[in-house]
């Protein structure tokens, strides 16, 4: 697991989205981020969402925006979380007990094991409800 024990926050590709393209729940996502770059706190993303965020700028813009896209990331007070074998191991239970896509299983996996709250609108993670892990929805 990574050297930091928590995060206060975990961002999904959908939240990470959404901040990109000014979308529903681009303001919290901003006062987060803000939050986080004045170190009052912490922000956490699996570097497999981080693959899924490319994917999808990929797909829908073009090999040049991911470029740009990365490019904002890594500028974001985002710590990237590895996929390391309990993050693996907690996705693939995650994914094997509930409906949802298997990048979104370690978005819940890294919000699981660092104890911070998913920040999505991602409907798929409705089916985890009760499941140890705490969801903060993000709409317009």
């Amino acid at each position: 697991m990574s050297e930091v024990e928590s995060f206060d926050f975990i961002l999904d590709a959908w939240a990470v989205l959404a901040h990109l393209e000014n979308g529903p729940g681009a303001e919290r996502i901003r006062e987060v981020l803000k939050s986080a770059a004045n170190d009052e706190c912490t922000l956490g993303m699996s570097l497999i969402n981080l693959g899924e965020v490319a994917y999808i700028t990929e797909r829908e813009r073009g090999i040049t925006w991911v470029h740009d896209v990365l490019a904002t990331l890594r500028a974001l007070p985002v710590t990237m979380v590895p996929a390391d074998e309990s993050v693996v191991l907690t996705a693939a239970h995650i994914k094997a007990n509930h409906r949802l896509s298997y990048a979104d299983a370690f978005a819940a996996a890294t919000a699981r094991l660092w104890k911070g709250v998913l920040l999505t609108g991602d409907p798929e993670f409705e089916v985890l409800a009760g499941d140890e892990i705490v969801v903060e929805w993000l709409s317009s």
